[in-house]
């Protein structure tokens, strides 16, 4: 397995693609077809991570051997590390990348200066959940936010210390 940042064009642009598979295949059966629609289009298009990335995000595409497989997206915020993104393929799942990845954001925390890294996750999202909570990650909150449309979001907070 190995990260790399996304910085180009193209390589963001394959991020949004990745996106729109995933989401449509993961969360439709958690939130329904009209809000995965939704929140891709606002969250995890090629505009909505362009847009991001020019305020501050990272995004880093994670590869299973030479296989594009999976994303992530991070924003450092008062002392922690923001993670906003991490979604893997169907298939990439299972074979413990989740752990690669968080042990590649622990290493950037200790480089950066950063204590902790935090997250928020669907309450209904159970493979995701189970997966932060093996990593160590507890849940300190939760939270009902209003995404526009009609729409919420309603998540977990979730952080572990590095």
């Amino acid at each position: 397995m190995h990260i790399e940042q996304a910085t180009t064009e193209e390589e963001i642009r394959t991020i949004a693609d990745l996106a729109e598979i995933i989401w449509h295949q993961h969360f439709t059966p958690i939130i329904g077809k009209e809000q995965v629609i939704y929140m891709v289009e606002k969250f995890q298009s090629f505009n909505a991570l362009r847009q991001q990335i020019e305020n501050g995000y990272e995004y880093y595409r994670i590869f299973d051997q030479d296989e594009f497989c999976g994303y992530c997206g991070i924003h450092p915020e008062n002392g922690k590390l923001f993670l906003s993104k991490l979604y893997l393929k169907k298939e990439a799942r299972g074979k413990h990348l989740a752990t690669n990845v968080f042990e590649f954001l622990k290493q950037l925390c200790r480089e950066r200066g950063l204590s902790t890294i935090w997250l928020t996750c669907n309450k209904h999202n159970d493979n995701s959940l189970a997966v932060y909570r093996h990593l160590g990650f507890e849940t300190v909150d939760t939270q009902v936010a209003d995404i526009g449309n009609g729409f919420v979001m309603d998540d977990y907070i979730m952080e572990v210390t590095v």
